[in-house]
């Protein structure tokens, strides 16, 4: 078990994921505007107008970035087991890319007139647009505050024994989520691929690209992040590190909800996500620069 954690988790794993993610990345967008073209011939017949993606060329971006999303995915759990603060990060990370994947899907739609903001869709881009702008700053800021700690953390060798089966806890759980996630990905791109291509009369129960996986994905992280905050008392009681990490369970529902929203709500949602974790981190920081007592 060990040694297919080691494995898993090494640099050199990480590399060949990045080389093989982006050569799946290059062939997919070709492969989108291939049948981009093909549409445009009407080889489809016009039964696929209603999914968007075959309306225009700047639709194929939307493919390749999925992928890299899900290169993502791969990031969050491979920093798992070394920093909370970069797990964490990753999760904003995911949700910064999946609003700009949306823009991309958005921008092939735009009504480019004088009643913009009556426009639904034209409507929807600006407060995505707005919404990648802040979450840009937040996850800076969020980086930024922990910088110094998370260099220590990746270069230290650990000895506490109590820390150690943190480490090793959180080392399974990564382990276990890797297949869990390639099965749920692999059955939502199933049924993405038969509402599309085969089946075009049930596009309408695929209407929001974007909740595809990541609606549940964030649902299992959830239940992640609780049992790693379950688990966190096994190696400290301190209040701030306990309020940090219940924080951040708190942050990623927050996200899990936006799933189920659209139009301003959706962006609100998320970029209150993401601030409460920066403010959440920022108190945390605080605690621990002023070593405000946490027993009594």
């Amino acid at each position: 078990m060990t040694a297919l954690i080691e494995n898993v988790f090494s640099e050199k794993t990480k590399k060949l994921s990045e080389k093989i993610i982006i050569n799946i990345a290059i062939f997919s967008f070709v492969v989108h505007l291939i049948l981009i073209f093909l549409h445009n011939f009407g080889i489809f017949g016009g039964q696929h107008e209603a999914s968007g993606f075959f309306s225009s060329p700047i639709a194929a971006i939307y493919t390749p970035f999925s992928f890299i999303l899900l290169y993502e995915v791969y990031l969050l759990i491979y920093y798992l087991p070394k920093s909370m603060t970069i797990y964490i990060g990753k999760q904003y990370e995911i949700i910064m890319l999946i609003v700009i994947r949306r823009l991309y899907k958005d921008l092939s739609q735009l009504e480019l007139s004088d009643n913009w903001f009556s426009i639904q869709e034209d409507l929807q881009f600006t407060y995505d647009l707005l919404a990648t702008i802040v979450l840009f700053i937040l996850i800076h800021v969020f980086y930024k505050m922990n910088k110094n700690r998370v260099r220590k953390l990746l270069k230290l060798t650990e000895t506490r024994p109590e820390i150690i089966r943190f480490i090793q806890i959180k080392k399974v759980i990564a382990l276990i989520l890797i297949p869990l996630f390639i099965v749920m990905a692999i059955y939502a791109f199933g049924n993405w691929t038969y509402a599309t291509l085969i089946n075009p009369s049930e596009i309408t129960d695929l209407a929001n690209i974007n909740n595809l996986f990541f609606d549940e994905f964030f649902t299992v992280l959830i239940l992640i992040d609780v049992l790693l905050l379950l688990f966190s008392f096994t190696h400290t009681d301190k209040f701030n590190k306990v309020i940090r990490n219940s924080g951040f369970v708190i942050s990623t529902i927050l996200v899990k909800l936006s799933f189920g929203t659209e139009g301003l709500l959706n962006s609100v949602l998320i970029i209150t996500a993401v601030g409460f974790g920066v403010l959440i981190l920022w108190i945390h920081m605080m605690f621990e620069k002023n070593k405000i007592p946490t027993s009594y």
